[in-house]
């Protein structure tokens, strides 16, 4: 069948896991402080620890004292009293810090808030050590710092080993094309330059991350279309309009259900996201910004209307990344608009223990990851994984979008709103090439297209729900050439 084509994914950062403590399997807290002591115990003194993937909602055993279910730093400073440590939750919307990162970030009872983010605190005021949306920055900024202090030539070859890795990985899973949410100028010229020199096996689909309004000018260098052999196109700009709903930050028109009196965070204003859309106009750039939250989502499509009113009518597939809680006055929206709702089936099922439990009954059956009521309205649909949020895996986010159940305890989500076997394979084949733009070159297989193709041990339009899990990549074809082969 056609290449499976990742329609939402951060490709560095699959690479980064790989490398970094990776703690999207971990159970438990007691879990992720041990996995963090081997690391401690493996480093030098001094060096950051960073690691990915934790979430509190999954979690099958009590962390002990808690602030809206996230855990006190203690245990984790414990085990780790000479090296700052972070690691990200997996939605990428929070993290969680030890005594050593707060105290090189200067962190104390008096640092307030910054606009769009929160600084978890107890009772007391004291900070428990969990950062949300941009208050991460607090602990980044830092880090980032001490990453770059190698020189110019090390921190490229690490950034081609993390892209190397990444395109492996993707390989091994039928992936012949890539669509990256988000990257800087920097890492995008690499990448374009690995591309061009033949380093880059998969076709990678970029998107500029939100830039400043200082770095506008380097706009005038897009779009940059089917570089490398067509291995390389940037022709977009990823923003983010509020956060994640694991970590509180999806913002909701009504507050959240286990939360009262709290919406969410806007976490870039909407006066921005406006002056970004009419920079996109200006450069013939798409617009893909980040929305979860059903206030998001409504106000990331106003902004879009008008920008599409003051400019003339063009076939322009601006993109809502996520889309995954949408009030149902604003469903027929993305249709009547051409925008795309930009969504990964698996997080339906990965977040449904959790989602009730912050939307509320209502509000979860009718708007959350509501692709049949999208679909039947005629929007356009994408789907991927998100990884490195979710595993790169394409198969359980195909088995997530024609059944709603979660893979280990069945827990079956609003099965209203599945997708049929033909709607699932299109969202990840020809209408993510669509969403890019490419339905001319790749999604399909048809005379005079690319020759990306994956061969599966299993023919997923008609074997049992259950046997898309256990099915096996046989082979990855890229260009007509085999750049995978199961033994």
């Amino acid at each position: 069948m056609p290449g499976f084509i990742e329609g939402h994914g951060h490709f560095l950062g699959l690479g980064e896991s790989i490398q970094n403590l990776n703690l999207s399997n971990t159970k438990n807290w007691e879990e992720i402080i041990r996995l963090t002591a081997e690391k401690v115990n493996a480093a030098q003194a001094g060096d950051w620890i960073e690691g990915r993937g934790w979430h509190q909602e999954k979690w099958n055993a009590d962390a002990g004292p808690t602030v809206n279910g996230y855990p006190y730093h203690n245990a984790l400073s414990a085990v780790s009293p000479d090296n700052p440590v972070v690691l990200f939750h997996a939605s990428g919307h929070g993290l969680i810090a030890n005594a050593k990162a707060m105290e090189i970030a200067g962190i104390s009872r008096e640092t307030s808030d910054p606009i769009g983010g929160r600084i978890v605190r107890d009772a007391k005021g004291n900070a428990i050590g969990v950062f949300e949306e941009n208050a991460m920055n607090l602990i980044y900024q830092p880090f980032s710092k001490w990453k770059n202090q190698r020189p110019q030539a090390e921190q490229e070859n690490a950034l081609k080993t993390t892209a190397k890795l990444a395109a492996e990985k993707c390989l091994s899973h039928g992936i012949t094309s890539f669509q990256d949410a988000g990257s800087s100028f920097w890492e995008l010229s690499l990448l374009r330059k690995m591309a061009e020199s033949k380093q880059l096996p998969i076709r990678l689909w970029a998107m500029i991350g939100q830039p400043t309004s200082a770095e506008f000018s380097k706009l005038q260098d897009f779009p940059q279309i089917g570089l490398g052999n067509r291995h390389f196109t940037c022709r977009s700009i990823k923003a983010y309009f509020d956060g994640a709903l694991g970590s509180y930050g999806a913002w909701l028109l009504e507050p959240y259900e286990d939360k009262p009196g709290f919406t969410g965070q806007n976490t870039t204003p909407i006066d921005s996201i406006t002056a970004l859309a009419k920079v996109c106009l200006q450069h013939q750039l798409q617009l893909c910004v980040h929305a979860i939250g059903d206030r998001a989502n409504r106000e990331v499509l106003n902004v879009y209307e008008s920008a599409f009113s003051s400019a003339p009518a063009q076939d322009r597939r601006w993109r809502v990344e996520h889309a995954q809680h949408i009030d149902i006055q604003d469903i027929p929206r993305f249709s009547k608009l051409g925008v795309i709702a930009s969504m990964q089936a698996i997080h339906c099922t990965s977040d449904a223990p959790f989602v009730v439990k912050r939307l509320g009954h209502e509000r979860a059956r009718t708007g959350a990851y509501a692709w049949r009521s999208l679909l039947d309205a005629g929007a356009h649909l994408t789907n991927g994984t998100d990884t490195p949020v979710e595993d790169v895996d394409p198969l359980p986010c195909i088995y997530a979008s024609v059944t709603r159940k979660r893979a280990d305890t069945g827990l079956e989500f609003f099965p209203e709103q599945k997708m049929t076997r033909e709607e699932a394979l299109y969202a990840y084949t020809l209408w993510n090439a669509y969403g890019a733009f490419e339905e001319n070159e790749k999604g399909s297989l048809t005379p005079g297209k690319l020759a990306d193709v994956v061969v599966l041990s299993e023919n997923l339009l008609t074997c049992p729900p259950e046997t898309i899990l256990s099915a096996k990549v046989t082979k990855t074809i890229v260009g007509g050439k085999v750049l995978f082969a199961r033994e």
